[in-house]
Order: structure tokens, then C-alpha cells, then sequence
């Protein structure tokens, strides 16, 4: 069961990028995307459900933010759309399927932004994400979580390290919470198989021909509970595919 993660920046701007064709030519099982910006019913029909493919779709209040979705070709034993809180759940940020065999997570998470205004909210809600990932295992449940993380975990995860110290994305207390989430068994898949491979990320700036030159940062993830190793087939980062400033990442398990 291959599972692809995609910060679209914006899924109408991606559809006009070609993403209908990656996404038929992948044949994904399972594809979760970040960042959509849009509501459902301003989505043409193919793309708010293509043929052969069970949607879901979260949007943010305020129109042209934030907002995710998923697209499956096996319809989940169950679907939450958000984490049961408002503050977090009105910027439509969280999805939650049961597959049986394992829940699938997928997450926006909050940009902490350039004054930091939004680190407190962004630590808040990753608090919360991780406790209800942990209720999951509590409860029996094998988990998988996905999404734009919107933190670099450390210096080999993104190009500029030193330069990046005060930066949202690279603060000590964004980056002490992946250290929480692997402390608490979880697994970075893509790191797990590479652990010592540098330059590989999934987000460029769009300034500077950052991607052509490969200043990046890894800020898509998948994370796995500790029992779902042995089933870890492959964890990938797909840089060649353009159409948005991140690139899909994909994980293969066998289930």
C-alpha cells in the first residue's frame, strides 16, 4: 500500500501545474494533500473526486487558507475531519482515517510566522495532534502520521542550518518536539532508511532559484508507530515533481 503526503500550495493553482496527470500516472492508494486553499465546492468535479477514489476535503473560515484532503482508493472503516477542537479544527488542519490495519493522520500544521506571533499556537496544536495520536496507540491502534510539519528536525534536514537558528521552522522548541515524538517511539521513515543522507528535502523557497540550487528543508514526514517497522517497505521523497514549493513524499507498507 504505497501512502503519498503533497503540500499543493494551493490544489487549483497545482491542477493548472499538471497535478491530475502525476496523480493518474501514480495511481497513489493513498494521497493526502496540505495546504489546499479552497472549499470543496469550488473544486471542478475530476478533481474533487476522481473516478476510483473515496474524498475528503477540510476547509479552513477564511477562504484561500490552509485546508486538507485526502484521496483513497479503499474507503476507511472511519474518518474524523479535525481533532474535535474549534481553534485548531476552524483552520482545517487535521484528518483522521481508520484503515483497520493502521489510522492515518494527515496534518497542516500552523507556520509559527516571521515575528513568531504563531509559535505559541503552533506548539498548542502540535500538543494536541500528538496526544490524540497517542490515544490511538493507547487504545491499540497502529498509527501513521503525515503532513506538512512545518519544522526541519535537525541541521541535516535543511541547507542552511546556522542562518536558520531564529527561524520559525528551525527553533529549538519546534525541533524538541519532533525529539518528543521520536522519544515516544515513533518513526521518521524517510531518515530510518537514509540516516546519514544529506541534501534531501521537500520545500524550497520560491526566491533566489532556491530549488534549481537545492536550499532546502525537509518539512514533510511521515512518522510511523514503532510496530508498523517490520512493515515499512519504502519511504521516499520525490523532489523531481514540480508544481508546487514542496514535493510529494511517499510511504510503501505492507499490509
Amino acid at each position: 500500500m504505497k501512502l503519498y503526503s503533497w503540500n499543493v500550495n494551493g490544489i487549483r493553482a497545482a491542477q493548472r501545474k499538471g497535478f491530475l496527470d502525476w496523480f493518474h500516472a501514480e495511481g497513489p492508494d493513498v494521497l493526502t494533500v496540505q495546504e489546499t486553499k479552497a472549499w470543496p465546492e469550488q473544486l471542478d468535479p475530476e478533481l474533487r473526486r476522481p473516478e476510483g477514489y473515496h474524498t475528503w476535503w477540510v476547509h479552513a473560515e477564511r477562504k484561500g487558507y490552509s485546508g486538507v484532503g485526502l484521496f483513497s482508493k479503499t474507503e476507511p472503516r472511519d474518518i474524523k475531519l479535525g481533532l474535535g477542537i474549534e481553534k485548531f479544527d476552524s483552520e482545517g488542519r487535521t484528518i483522521i482515517a481508520d484503515y483497520g490495519d493502521f489510522t492515518l493522520m494527515t496534518t497542516y500544521l500552523p507556520n509559527g510566522g516571521r515575528d513568531h506571533k504563531r509559535v505559541p499556537y503552533k506548539m498548542e496544536y502540535k500538543e494536541a495532534f500528538l496526544d490524540y495520536a497517542n490515544g490511538l496507540r493507547a487504545a491499540g491502534k497502529s498509527v501513521v502520521m503525515t503532513g506538512d510539519i512545518n519544522t526541519a528536525h535537525n541541521e541535516i534536514d535543511l541547507a542552511r542550518p546556522k542562518q536558520n537558528r531564529k527561524t520559525t521552522g528551525f527553533l529549538r522548541e519546534e525541533r524538541d518536539w519532533i525529539d518528543k515524538v521520536v522519544e515516544q517511539g515513533y518513526i521518521d521513515s524517510y531518515r530510518h532508511l537514509n540516516p546519514e543522507k544529506e541534501g534531501a528535502y521537500s520545500w524550497w523557497s520560491m526566491r533566489s532559484g532556491a530549488r534549481d540550487k537545492n536550499i532546502g528543508w525537509r518539512i514533510d514526514y511521515f512518522f510511523i508507530s514503532p510496530d508498523l517497522l517490520p512493515k515499512m517497505a519504502a519511504a521516499e521523497i520525490h523532489a523531481d515533481v514540480l508544481g508546487s514549493d514542496h514535493c510529494p513524499i511517499s510511504l510503501t507498507l505492507d499490509v
